[in-house]
């Protein structure tokens, strides 16, 4: 399982049912640590709800429902901590993003917190406001696409 190399622990050495105990890891430490915490019900994880945790999702929040929960959801986030944007993963492909596109955005759309368009304009211009290009005394403005780098 892809969590064994995430927390540096090979799972396989254990029981589905032996907790986590005290591991040592040198891989990711919060995640080591957030599985030697309680859980939700105030005990102590053990391999087998690890499994069931990161089957769908790794280590994100997972929200699962209809258009209108995972809406309710996402909205509170975004009221709560007042967050700019997602990340998704997918659970399945192809599926998990059409799904998204097909059902939840346009739930967001009638709510009225998700864009119809963008406004015009590359990125460039968008985060920097200096023009769609490299200004001409900038370094990188000398390369164009196809041609081809000075070597040496």
């Amino acid at each position: 399982m892809f969590m064994s190399g995430w927390m540096g622990v090979d799972l396989s050495e254990y029981d589905l049912d032996d907790p986590i105990g005290n591991v040592k890891s040198n891989a990711i430490q919060s995640t080591v640590s957030n599985f030697q915490a309680a859980n939700d019900e105030g005990e102590e994880w053990v391999v087998r709800d690890i499994g069931r945790h990161s089957a769908i999702g790794g280590l994100g929040p997972l929200i699962v429902g209809g258009p209108e929960e995972i809406a309710d959801e996402l909205q509170a986030w975004v009221d709560e901590t007042d967050v700019d944007g997602f990340n998704l993963a997918y659970a399945i492909t192809p599926g998990t993003f059409e799904d998204i596109v097909t059902w939840v955005i346009p739930e967001l759309r009638r709510r009225g917190v998700y864009p119809e368009a963008y406004e015009p304009g590359t990125l460039r211009q968008k985060l920097h406001g200096r023009g769609d290009r490299l200004p001409s005394d900038h370094h990188g403005s000398r390369y164009t696409v196809g041609q081809a780098l000075p070597v040496g």
